[in-house]
């Protein structure tokens, strides 16, 4: 994958399939995010509130990477139990469906961590 400047050229260089995959994020993301501005971050995207980072997702060569911060992670830390994670990432395989209802909860959770800093 080439760097990015743009949210939809970043997905753009992707096989459909992952393309899919990265829609998917995006909209899930500015479901529960709706006045989230987007842009590229360390050459992810990444959705923006109040000039913060509130969460980046990328794809990798068998996964999708989320990275809504070591809070978010450790509050959901049971759910993703079933997955790949860090202290402040997961992975979702291309092979299994995105928890979209999870990511939106995590996002959420991330908003709410927003406005009360």
């Amino acid at each position: 994958m080439k760097s990015s400047s743009d949210v939809d050229d970043y997905i753009a260089g992707f096989p459909p399939k992952v393309q899919t995959l990265l829609r998917k994020m995006r909209a899930t993301i500015k479901k529960a995010a709706p006045k989230a501005s987007q842009r590229i971050s360390y050459g992810m995207p990444a959705f923006v509130v109040n000039g913060k980072i509130l969460v980046w997702y990328a794809a990798f060569t068998s996964h999708i990477g989320f990275y809504p911060k070591a809070a978010a992670i450790g509050a959901f830390k049971k759910e993703l139990a079933v997955y790949n994670f860090a202290k402040g990432s997961v992975q979702f395989p291309f092979t299994e469906p995105l928890p979209v209802d999870l990511i939106g909860r995590m996002v959420e959770f991330r908003l709410e961590r927003e406005r009360r800093s």
